[in-house]
């Protein structure tokens, strides 16, 4: 394989996964949807992306050679796959924290269910 196309493989396999995350994360919560919320969904798409890539080039450049040329791409893969995971949660968290201060996510509804009724009344 050639080698400065080597770390990039992983980028290519997991685009499609990636869109998909980077929807999600983008859509829900559907509201407040201002020019704040978007910057934000912005930034922490690129971010959790530039993460994803400086992960994938150390670990290819770290993985040990001997285990064959195929572990280099598995452990980059794999590396690069968990730093985006977690700065997709990390971002999504910080979202969740920051809409909830500002009074933009509505609060869970409460429990409706009752123990002691009796079924059926």
């Amino acid at each position: 394989m050639n080698g400065a196309f080597g770390p990039w493989l992983a980028g290519l396999l997991f685009l499609p996964w990636f869109l998909i995350l980077g929807v999600l994360f983008w859509c829900y919560p559907r509201r407040p949807r201002n020019a704040a919320r978007r910057i934000y969904d912005a930034l922490a798409l690129l971010a959790a992306a530039l993460v994803f890539a400086t992960g994938v080039r150390w670990a290819y450049a770290d993985a040990d050679a001997g285990y064959g040329a195929m572990w280099r791409q598995v452990y980059a893969t794999s590396v690069g796959y968990g730093l985006f995971l977690a700065a997709l949660l990390l971002a999504f968290v910080v979202r969740r924290q920051w809409l909830r201060a500002r009074g933009g996510e509505p609060p869970a509804p409460p429990a409706t269910h009752n123990q002691d009724a009796a079924p059926g009344s």
